[in-house]
């Protein structure tokens, strides 16, 4: 089942003699329950895709469907109320409500959505991310790879149909890195989510079915084993 559908995506910043090109001619598909790694220096322009898939930013040219529905043709309320509901997201940087318990914090796209979690459900992700005697503690409270692991917690709680991960075990040591990339992996094969993970550690592209390449705004599809891992 295709999720996720990119088509002749481009994108251009300034005009004239300063514009640069960040995209150019990018097209992919991804199915449900795949996991895919892009790959690319500082500047290739695959943070700009993946801001581009998750509806934070516009393209010049190209579509973007998300299980059929393009993001392109969503008014602004409209579009963030569908990557609310649609689309999780994973940073380097955690972003957890440092005033909210760990809890609260995965819980915070139902509550912000006027939705009330299922407690069964909610702690039984709590186990899966080794969290549950952390749940009442504030992030500040936590260590990185904890703080990591409630972060993908909250991008799983509504089952969005896609989580963007942009480079996840930047600010962890490879332990933590470790049991980060073994949550998203399970998270892909086990709930058949499907996550787009852009990182600069080409390391962490065995975790992926399947491997794409960004370099000056021109996507290469490197393949893996999507086909064996999704049968």
């Amino acid at each position: 089942m295709e999720i996720l559908k990119v088509q002749h995506l481009c994108k251009t910043y300034g005009q004239g003699e300063n514009s640069v090109q960040a995209l150019r001619d990018v097209s992919f598909t991804m199915r449900k329950g795949e996991f895919a790694a892009v790959i690319g220096e500082s500047g290739s322009g695959k943070t700009t895709l993946l801001n581009l898939i998750g509806g934070l930013d516009e393209p010049s040219s190209g579509r973007i469907l998300l299980n059929g529905q393009e993001l392109g043709s969503m008014k602004e309320e409209e579009r963030t109320v569908f990557r609310r509901r649609n689309i999780g997201f994973v940073f380097q940087s955690f972003q957890l409500i440092p005033e909210l318990t760990v809890e609260q914090n995965i819980a915070f796209p139902l509550l912000l959505d006027y939705q009330k979690p299922d407690g069964k459900e909610l702690l039984e992700l709590l186990h899966i991310l080794k969290l549950a005697p952390r749940r009442n503690h504030l992030p500040s409270q936590l260590s990185g790879g904890q703080q990591q692991r409630a972060a993908i917690g909250r991008a799983l709680i509504h089952h969005p149909m896609l989580i963007l991960a942009d480079e996840p075990t930047g600010n962890l040591d490879s332990e933590n890195s470790r049991e980060v990339m073994e949550l998203l992996t399970q998270a892909a094969h086990h709930y058949r989510q499907t996550i787009l993970m852009i990182t600069h550690n080409q390391g962490l592209t065995a975790y992926a079915d399947r491997v794409l390449q960004v370099s000056d705004g021109i996507l290469t599809d490197l393949g893996g084993n999507c086909d064996e891992k999704l049968s």
